[in-house]
């Protein structure tokens, strides 16, 4: 017989247990240390409870919400302001549907009973946290690099609460957040900070080319950005020279028609003296350019 009530008794004591970790699961409450901080997910529910120790009919219930000025949220016995259709009493306290992250905050309620010697009032303070998922993340990938140069990658998200933290990955593949370990790292040096989201190349080199994206996450959620690709090419010195001289070449062309089309009195004759410097000038230069040389 002892042995089959203490049986009963645990199975109570599980169903219980069930049904209470069903309730928050479905309503979005997480569970707090502290009776006067309530947390909820987004969307889902949230009740903030009235730790009045006495409650009678007689008693007269107000909570109201805390910010830059005070706003009623129940008085004279009903709802107000954006809770009025959206919200139900349950006794003293408030259950909130669909939380959005504009409730959060802080509220107060206040119960006044009569009695004897007059009006008792009693306050209780609730703070409400909205927990919220991330929102697709802003990611900085710059399409075309230098090898040898320091990079570095951002990813941001600014919705999420608890604030998230950071994945990066190549080519579908996770980045370590330690560089030079493992098959991805070869030939390259790197950091991942999870918590700045920022993935910084040291020395950048070809084999770090390829599709990057970011995943931004928290225990509420995850989402992440489009990928982006990085090209990273070594400096092409043989061009640079090339442009150079190119450039150097028609700036010389274009001097030497300048002074062809002064010489041949293709410039108006009537400038002043001052500009006529310039032209003699060119003049000459064009003749000593085209003189024989000596034998």
């Amino acid at each position: 017989m002892a042995r089959s009530r203490r049986r009963r008794v645990l199975l109570l004591l599980l169903r219980y247990l069930v049904v209470a970790l069903g309730y928050h699961k479905a309503y979005g409450l997480s569970a707090s240390k502290d009776p006067h901080m309530v947390s909820a997910i987004e969307f889902k529910d949230a009740v903030l409870t009235c730790n009045s120790p006495k409650k009678t009919t007689l008693s007269r219930l107000e909570w109201k919400k805390l910010g830059q000025g005070v706003s009623f949220v129940y008085y004279q016995q009903a709802l107000q302001g954006d809770l009025k259709d959206r919200a139900e009493m349950i006794g003293f306290s408030i259950r909130i549907k669909n939380v959005t992250r504009k409730d959060a905050g802080k509220y107060r309620c206040e119960v006044s009973t009569p009695t004897e010697k007059g009006q008792t009032l009693k306050e209780d303070m609730v703070t409400l946290e909205v927990l919220v998922a991330p929102a697709v993340p802003l990611c900085e990938v710059p399409a075309s690099v230098l090898s040898g140069t320091t990079v570095e990658l951002r990813c941001q998200d600014k919705e999420g609460n608890p604030a998230s933290e950071y994945k990066w990955f190549k080519d579908d593949a996770a980045l370590l957040q330690q560089g030079n370990h493992g098959p991805l790292s070869t030939n390259s040096s790197y950091t991942v900070n999870p918590k700045s989201g920022v993935l910084k190349f040291n020395t950048v080199s070809k084999t770090d080319s390829g599709e990057y994206y970011c995943v931004a996450h928290n225990f509420i959620g995850h989402k992440r950005c489009a990928s982006k690709r990085m090209q990273a090419d070594d400096l092409n010195i043989s061009g640079i020279i090339a442009g150079v001289l190119g450039g150097a070449m028609l700036i010389c062309l274009f001097g030497l028609g300048v002074c062809y089309a002064q010489r041949k009195g293709y410039f108006s004759k009537s400038l002043p003296e001052a500009q006529n410097v310039g032209i003699r000038t060119c003049t000459g230069a064009y003749t000593a350019l085209h003189r024989p040389l000596p034998a």
